[in-house]
C-alpha cells in the first residue's frame, strides 16, 4: 500500500501535464506582444545615433524640397517671358520694313536717259607683209677666225645701224665659260664641228650683251617664228641667226655646263644674217657671201638651236 501511494504522488497524470502544457502557451502567448511593442523603442533607446542620422535625412528632404520648389517657378516665368517678346518684335518690323517704302523711288533717277556711249571703232587689221623684202644696204665680210663668226656677224649688224668696231676687240669683250649661254666655250682659233666643253663658239645672250655695251639697242630672243622674222626684215632691220653649218640640217644635243644650267648645243654652230625673203625663200648673208635658201630648209636648222636671234628693239 505504501508503494502504490509513492507512485500516486510522484508521477503526475497525463491530465495535469497537459493542463501545464497549455498554461505555458498561454504565458509565452502573452509575453511576446510586450516584447514586440517594446523592441522599437529598446533600439532607439540603445541606439541614439542612428536616431540623429534619421533626423538629419529627413530634414535634408525638407530642406531639397524648399529650395527646388523655387527654381521651377522661375523657370516657368522665364519660359513665358520669351512669349511677350515675340508678341512686340513683329510689331517693329512691319513698321521698319514700311519705312522704306515711303521713300519715292523715281526722284533718284535723272530727268532724261543717260546716252549709251558710241562703241569704239574696230581697229583696223594689221597691214600685210609684202611677198618679198631685201635689205640691200648691208655689207657682209668674211670672218677673221676659225670659230669668230658670232663676232663677224655682230660687227656686220652694228655698222648697218650706224656703229662701227673691228671684230677683234668685240670679240676679246666676250666672256670666257663652258657654258654658251654665258659665254665663249674654247679656242677661237680651233676646229670647227665640235660640242662644248669642247672649241665651239657662244650663243646670242652674251653676244647681245656685247652689242648693248657698243650703245647698240640690240635683244636676244629665242623660239622666234617665221612671220616674226619677216616682220623684222620688212621693217628694215636685219637679224643674226643661229643655224647649223651654212644653213643645213643639224641634230641638237642637250649639254650641262659646270653652273649645272643644261642648254641644247650642236655641232657645226654658225651664224648669219637674215637680209631678205620671198613667199619661198630667205636671204642670208654668211660672211661675205649672200644666198638664198628654201623656207623648209632654213627652219629646219633655224630650228635646231631653238630659234636663237638677236634683234634691233626701238
Amino acid at each position: 500500500m505504501r508503494v502504490l501511494s509513492r507512485h500516486a504522488v510522484c508521477k503526475p497524470s497525463l491530465r495535469d501535464s497537459n493542463m501545464d502544457k497549455s498554461s505555458s502557451k498561454d504565458q509565452s502567448s502573452r509575453e511576446k506582444p510586450r516584447s514586440i511593442m517594446k523592441a522599437p523603442f529598446g533600439i532607439l533607446s540603445r541606439e541614439p545615433l542612428l536616431v540623429g542620422l534619421n533626423l538629419l535625412v529627413l530634414g535634408g528632404f525638407l530642406v531639397y524640397l524648399f529650395i527646388y520648389k523655387q527654381p521651377e517657378q522661375g523657370l516657368a516665368s522665364e519660359i513665358l517671358l520669351p512669349t511677350q517678346t515675340e508678341e512686340v518684335l513683329p510689331t517693329q518690323t512691319r513698321e521698319a520694313t514700311s519705312t522704306p517704302s515711303a521713300t519715292p523711288v523715281y526722284t533718284r533717277e535723272p530727268a532724261f536717259p543717260t546716252p549709251t556711249p558710241s562703241p569704239s571703232p574696230t581697229s583696223l587689221p594689221p597691214t600685210p607683209l609684202p611677198e618679198r623684202y631685201l635689205i640691200e644696204d648691208i655689207k657682209g665680210h668674211r670672218q677673221s677666225m676659225p670659230l669668230s663668226c658670232e663676232a663677224r656677224s655682230a660687227v656686220d649688224w652694228a655698222a648697218y645701224f650706224g656703229v662701227e668696231f673691228d671684230e677683234e676687240s668685240f670679240f676679246n669683250g666676250l666672256p670666257i665659260h663652258d657654258n654658251p649661254e654665258k659665254g665663249f666655250v674654247g679656242d677661237v682659233y680651233g676646229s670647227w664641228g665640235q660640242i662644248p666643253p669642247k672649241d665651239y663658239g657662244v650663243h646670242a645672250g652674251p653676244v647681245a650683251q656685247r652689242l648693248r655695251e657698243y650703245g647698240l639697242q640690240a635683244k636676244h630672243v629665242r623660239h622666234m617664228t617665221l612671220e616674226e622674222l619677216k616682220a623684222e626684215i620688212a621693217a628694215g632691220k636685219p637679224v643674226i641667226l643661229w643655224v647649223v653649218g651654212h644653213v643645213g640640217r643639224g641634230t641638237p644635243v642637250p649639254y650641262t655646263g659646270s653652273d649645272g644650267e643644261e642648254t641644247i648645243v650642236a655641232k657645226y654652230e654658225h651664224t648669219v644674217i637674215a637680209i631678205g625673203y620671198t613667199q619661198t625663200k630667205i636671204t642670208v648673208l654668211d660672211g661675205a657671201r649672200e644666198y638664198q635658201v628654201y623656207q623648209g630648209e632654213f627652219m629646219k636648222s633655224w630650228n635646231v638651236l631653238e630659234n636663237q636671234a638677236i634683234i634691233w628693239i626701238e
